[in-house]
């Protein structure tokens, strides 16, 4: 009977030790994951505040600003702009070498292979 009992007592204390360890691990992970998540949040909001400062920097207007600013730009003048007539010529279409050298090659005749006859 003593022998019994200290069976139990020894089983009892080994499931008490693997329920512990299993809660040890399960609130670790718990922690894991909420460092996880305050990170995720962490670099959510530096995206957004890269996008609130990207839209800032973006802006037509600011961009309109600094141009004004620091480049020394003219208004366009109708001047400026030329006619079809003062364009040079048209460049004359490459010569295809390909297609010349299959017309010559139609020409010829290997006579391994009867050409065929028009239909009338």
């Amino acid at each position: 009977m003593r022998l019994l009992n200290i069976l139990v007592i020894a089983a009892l204390i080994l499931a008490a030790s693997f329920v512990y360890k299993i809660k040890f691990d399960s609130t670790l992970q718990a922690e894991r994951g909420a460092k996880l998540r305050g990170e995720l949040r962490h670099e959510r909001n530096a995206i957004a505040r890269l996008r609130a400062e990207w839209a800032k920097l973006d802006a037509p207007a600011r961009i309109e600003g600094l141009a004004q600013r620091h480049l020394a730009l003219q208004p366009v003048k109708s001047v400026q702009f030329g006619t079809f007539d003062k364009l040079p010529p048209r460049p004359a279409p490459p010569a295809d070498l390909v297609g010349a050298m299959l017309k010559g090659a139609a020409a010829e005749t290997t006579g391994s292979v009867p050409t065929p006859r028009a239909r009338r």
